[in-house]
């Protein structure tokens, strides 16, 4: 398992997933609050130190990337949060965020997510 992240390291990996690549100057930009350019630097190498992320030179430049596709980090990520906070049980996981969000769902969402349990008759 990678190691855990801090709040600036997911803001940057974020940063990286959004733009599928940049440089330190374009990560920059995209944060809010953000810190020194060498402070960006060494939490790209961080990063990269944990497997997060991988450069190529391009130019004199560095361009970072993530090093897995999005859908596999959100899955990964996603199981390590219902293994935190709903002790391994993705239906407590489910239920707690239906019960956050259920007025913020549209009828599509919600017909769609009735599907997905087995709440409605398949097509």
């Amino acid at each position: 398992m990678k190691e855990q992240l801090s709040r600036r390291e997911r803001e940057i990996l974020n940063v990286l997933y959004r733009r599928g690549e940049a440089t330190v100057a374009q990560v920059l930009e995209d944060l809010a609050d953000p810190p020194s350019y060498d402070g960006v630097r060494t939490t790209l190498r961080v990063l990269e130190r944990k497997g997060y992320i991988r450069h190529r030179h391009h130019g004199p430049r560095y361009l970072y990337m993530p090093t897995e596709p999005l859908e596999k980090a959100r899955s990964r990520a996603l199981r390590q949060l219902v293994g935190t906070f709903f002790g391994g049980s993705p239906m407590q996981a489910a239920a707690a965020l239906l019960e956050l969000s259920e007025s913020e769902l549209s009828d599509q969402e919600l017909d769609r997510l009735k599907e997905i349990v087995g709440l409605e008759e398949r097509s």
